[in-house]
């Protein structure tokens, strides 16, 4: 997953060097922490989306699963009155809301992994944030007492900066991409005509095997 690698490009970023070789540690300190909070306020976004998304297709998939056993229960009930075509439309809206709460299903499936994905994304650059900022105010403090003691080396202060932007750089452009992700319809799959016609033979044969099944199911009429 895209996320994932830039994300673990961050946290595989040395802190301690990128501040160590800065032109102005305590400003880049500063400014690296507060990219990190900036990131880690848009993954957690991120999550919450997800896990909304992820609710709602719950809820969805409930609907569509009720709806079907409420028809099917309409169809016993019209075959018991030895009304046939009632049945049949019955047991055709059922068949209908089934492959609905079966799309569904694996859709939050899918949201499910994704969820927990993220989930688990945060928790490392939360972790990632609190190591960066102890190891911030330690190598400030240190930088504070080097240059009050004139021993701060000079030489090496222009060779870190780039990195640190760059790694902050790949992250916000995999959040954005993971916003555009989260935010894409559900495809929905094309038949053409010859199938259609098709499937609609097949499904009239189900709805007669399933009505002559509830009638075999019923008690004889003395």
């Amino acid at each position: 997953m895209a996320l994932l690698e830039r994300v673990g490009t961050l946290l595989r970023a040395n802190v301690n060097d990128l501040i160590a070789r800065a032109e102005d540690p305590e400003k880049l300190a500063r400014q690296l922490v507060l990219d990190m909070e900036n990131q880690l306020l848009q993954v957690k976004t991120q999550v919450a989306i997800a896990i909304a998304d992820q609710h709602l297709l719950h809820k969805k998939k409930q609907e569509h699963e009720d709806a079907m056993n409420e028809w099917h229960r309409k169809a016993e009930l019209a075959v018991s009155r030895q009304q046939d075509d009632l049945a049949r439309a019955a047991l055709e809206r059922s068949l209908s809301h089934q492959r609905l709460a079966s799309g569904f299903a694996q859709q939050l499936d899918d949201q499910t992994t994704e969820a927990e994905t993220l989930r688990t994304a945060f928790s490392k650059l939360q972790q990632k944030l609190q190591e960066t900022q102890s190891a911030c105010e330690m190598l400030v403090a240190q930088h504070r007492r080097a240059r009050t003691l004139g021993k701060a080396n000079t030489a090496r202060a222009i060779a870190g900066a780039q990195q640190k932007s760059t790694a902050l750089n790949r992250l916000r452009s995999s959040i954005l991409h993971q916003e555009a992700t989260n935010s894409a319809a559900h495809s929905i799959l094309a038949e053409d005509s010859l199938e259609d016609k098709f499937a609609a033979i097949e499904q009239e044969d189900h709805i007669e095997r399933l009505l002559q099944d509830m009638k075999n199911r019923q008690p004889r009429l003395a």
